[in-house]
């Protein structure tokens, strides 16, 4: 294996030090790759540029199309601009399995066009979109797929070019189909003028988008990708996302791009899947390349030629559209050869054994090598549930070189306590462990809320706690136990969560005002409604509804946690309560209070801070404007003393069902 490499990760975490062949094994395996695919010296953004050679392009004075297709024995082009003769358009097979053709005169294609490949393979015609084809639409009368040809390539009007994601990101998670309120899958145009806005109100200063790679299913979540060059149609062309992205960074707002490369749809006549007449072109042989949950294909990540369509595809969606980074769906499915299907990963050998891919680990380093050499300040985070170690490590010291990992435990957490146990029997010491236990020297984004809980058949977080009183008691002039339980646990839930889960923090879109019922995309068993697939942003801004109270407080708390950095600070001086429902922690010279007990408020409770001082309050999620009693005096000044007894801190009254931030001044 050559000479051994040391891992810094084995210092960051000596627990791992009996797995040291292992992280060794990951260190070597990627050195190896990068010099069978660079050689020495060649940086992986230099190779990465499949996009700027495959798929329809101008050239010269005319039009070019490439691509790469071993196993064909034959290849034509066809569309509008043959008539869709099969037989005009041959393609001229060169080296490496690539085939090529030149179609004469910059008009000959033409923005619109539809065209296709035809693929021969063993005596059989095989109508294939091409791979890198980067606009691809459904006709409306007979429900086939194709490309369409639109210059993606054109220069745009691009402003950004001083544009930096902040240092922490406050994600705003959306779907640019279901951000409008009508009953219709909404636009890029549409999300562009309607919704940055809000997000930049609320405070966010990142998007993460879904569902931009072409996808046949709608209802997919856009989680089973087919064209994975394709901005998808149903929400407007490439200059409309463009024209998105430079308005959000004119904003200050970072856009992430959620990228599926753990697995494509398994329809041959819309996606990768056979396109050159075998299953073995892009994807894994027999069972193997089968993902037997998802029912789609899965990538072979040791073969060359996919390593340089997945990285070229990473560079496309950067230098192209300038997305500042990516969320990895999926990566768990990734790691492992079973995908971690039913695996609690109860122990570091679940992390390194014969079930580990280690191809798929290569992947993921040189994918995160190629994003921060493109834009040393783009994003990274992994959709992992397995906890693999060194996942937001540096690549150079044993990692895998994420900047992120979702904290995936949060939200199954807070479902859990609501579904199964009343508020009283709520264990503050595990909610402690959950919401901060972490790798060492890994960053996490902390989440309380998954977009999968807003799904039908499982609920978002107000939704489970108000249920039907959600329909009858969210009038603001009218008193519901039920919704005002809701909304006060609501609050405290995302406080506690956005201030204590991660390095960075994340939101569903509309999860901040507490959108009633759920998503439902359309499909047969509903009449292809639209209706459960929007976001009814009028609720919030009707002054009326409750909703605004949770969207004021929403955006109150970004603020707090911005302006004093909490995400980057150390929790200090923890003091909890089991009996009290207590939890009081600090972060630099800010004071977070937590009383979840339903039914006792406290009076006089000492609050031990750590630093003598004098404290305000900043934040109260008991304000009438955020829907309170406003029980909690925000003009009071506490001081903090020490004690006989060497405590430092103060005597404050702590409402039920309440969280209080107070700060040094």
């Amino acid at each position: 294996m050559g000479k051994r490499i040391k891992n810094k990760i084995l210092e960051i975490d000596p627990t791992l030090s009996p797995y040291a062949n292992d992280l060794n094994l990951r260190a070597e395996l990627f050195r190896a790759k990068k010099k069978e695919l660079l050689g020495n010296g060649r940086k992986i953004k230099n190779f990465a540029n499949g996009h700027n050679y495959f798929g329809i392009r101008r050239e010269g004075n005319g039009w070019v199309y490439r691509e790469w297709a071993p196993a064909a024995d034959a290849m034509f082009f066809t569309g509008d601009f043959n008539g869709w003769d099969t037989q005009n358009c041959p393609m001229t097979k060169l080296e490496n399995g690539v085939f090529e053709t030149f179609i004469q005169g910059r008009d000959a294609l033409k923005t619109g066009q539809k065209v296709q490949a035809i693929v021969w393979k063993d005596g059989k015609m095989l109508r294939r979109i091409p791979t890198y084809a980067t606009r691809v639409v459904q006709d409306k009368q007979t429900y086939l797929w194709c490309a369409e040809v639109e210059d993606t390539f054109a220069p745009f009007p691009w402003t950004d070019q001083l544009f930096a994601p902040e240092k922490t990101p406050f994600i705003y998670e959306c779907h640019i189909g279901m951000a409008q309120e009508k009953c219709d899958i909404g636009s890029y145009k549409e999300f562009t003028q309607n919704i940055l806005p809000r997000i930049k109100e609320l405070g966010y200063n990142t998007i993460q988008i879904m569902a931009i790679m072409e996808h046949p299913y709608y209802g997919s979540f856009g989680y089973q990708v087919s064209n994975f060059f394709a901005p998808s149609s149903r929400f407007g062309t490439s200059y409309d996302l463009k024209e998105l992205i430079n308005t959000a960074h004119e904003l200050g707002i970072a856009v992430l791009l959620d990228v599926v490369h753990s697995h494509a749809v398994k329809n041959t006549n819309e996606g990768l899947n056979e396109f050159d007449g075998t299953t073995y072109q892009f994807f894994h042989e027999g069972g193997k390349g089968e993902h037997s949950a998802w029912g789609t294909k899965l990538f072979n990540y040791g073969k060359n030629e996919v390593l340089h369509f997945l990285l070229s595809n990473l560079k496309y969606w950067m230098e192209v559209f300038h997305f500042d980074g990516f969320r990895f769906d999926g990566v768990t499915s990734m790691l492992y050869h079973d995908h971690g299907l039913g695996s609690a990963f109860t122990n570091y050998g679940m992390y390194f054994s014969l079930n580990t891919d280690t191809e798929a680990v290569t992947y993921l380093q040189l994918a995160n090598e190629l994003i921060h050499e493109i834009n040393p300040n783009a994003i990274t985070i992994a959709e992992d549930m397995s906890g693999m170690p060194g996942m937001c490590i540096p690549i150079k010291d044993g990692g895998i070189g994420f900047d992120y990992r979702l904290s995936m435990g949060v939200p199954d957490l807070w479902i859990k306590y609501i579904k199964e146990y009343s508020d009283d029997t709520w264990d503050m010491a595990k909610l402690w462990y959950e919401l901060t236990a972490r790798r060492v020297q890994e960053k996490n984004i902390g989440y309380s809320e998954s977009h999968d809980q807003a799904l039908v058949g499982d609920k978002t977080i107000m939704f489970r706690l108000c249920d039907a009183e959600m329909y009858t008691g969210m009038n603001k002039f009218g008193g519901n136990l039920v919704v005002d339980r809701g909304i006060a646990l609501h609050k405290m839930i995302r406080l506690i969560t956005a201030s204590l889960a991660g390095e960075g923090y994340l939101n569903f879109m509309g999860n901040e005002f507490g959108h009633p019922e759920w998503i439902d995309f359309p499909r047969e068993g509903n009449g292809w409604s639209h209706h459960y697939c929007r976001r009814q942003w009028s609720l919030v801004d009707n002054d009326c509804l409750r909703y605004r109270e949770l969207n004021d407080f929403d955006k109150a708390m970004i603020k707090l946690l911005k302006e004093e950095d909490i995400l980057s600070l150390k929790a200090e001086n923890r003091w909890m309560h089991e009996a009290d429902k207590i939890i009081i922690y600090t972060k630099g010279d800010t004071v977070f209070i937590f009383n979840f007990h339903p039914t006792k408020s406290f009076d006089g409770y000492f609050v031990p801070v750590g630093k003598v001082g004098k404290y305000r309050v900043v934040l109260s999620s008991d304000d009438g404007e955020f829907g309170g009693y406003s029980r909690v005096d925000n003009a009071a000044v506490y001081e903090a003393k020490e004690t006989p007894d060497k405590w430092i801190g103060f005597q404050c009254y702590l409402p039920n069902r309440c969280a209080i931030v107070l700060k040094k001044q």
